[in-house]
């Protein structure tokens, strides 16, 4: 028998990564595991409008916000029942995702795909995609509601 005591639900606060945290907390509930919720801080920023890359630097004010937003996303009805911790990082979001996987051995990962396109998807590529590759776990993509496959 599978045993999931710890679910990690990567949160970029999009509606793809809020459709995932659906499925997440739900796993969560049944399986009375851990909930662990990641925002990273993408250490890249890509301009489309420019073609550059820049990099941010934030503060630990915005780091403690980002984490008690991550916190907001769980209505308080049901965080009192559950184990959630929100986590916040700073650097590339599928090596953050990974390490975080792997340092806290979580037993699945459920993430949001959001399909991203064009330039912004070869500069920074699929970050689920990768997620899946290289995972330590089990991972559960989310797709977001609306965006169907569409053979070409």
């Amino acid at each position: 028998m599978i045993t999931i005591k710890k679910i990690l639900c990567p949160i970029d606060h999009s509606d793809c990564s809020k459709e995932a945290l659906k499925y997440a907390v739900s796993f969560a509930m049944k399986e009375e595991a851990k909930l662990l919720l990641l925002h990273i801080i993408d250490i890249r920023t890509f301009n489309e409008e420019f073609d550059t890359i820049s990099k941010q630097i934030p503060d630990e004010a915005t780091f403690e916000q980002l984490r008690v937003k991550l916190l907001d996303c769980i209505p308080e009805a049901i965080r009192d029942d559950m184990d959630v911790e929100g986590i916040v990082v700073q650097g590339i979001p599928f090596a953050e995702i990974i390490s975080t996987a792997k340092e806290k051995e979580v037993d699945m990962i459920v993430i949001g795909s959001h399909g991203r396109t064009g330039i912004s998807h070869m500069m920074l590529g699929s970050v689920s995609e990768k997620v899946v590759r290289k995972a330590p776990c089990p991972v559960l993509t989310v797709r977001q509601p609306g965006h169907e496959f569409v053979m070409p």
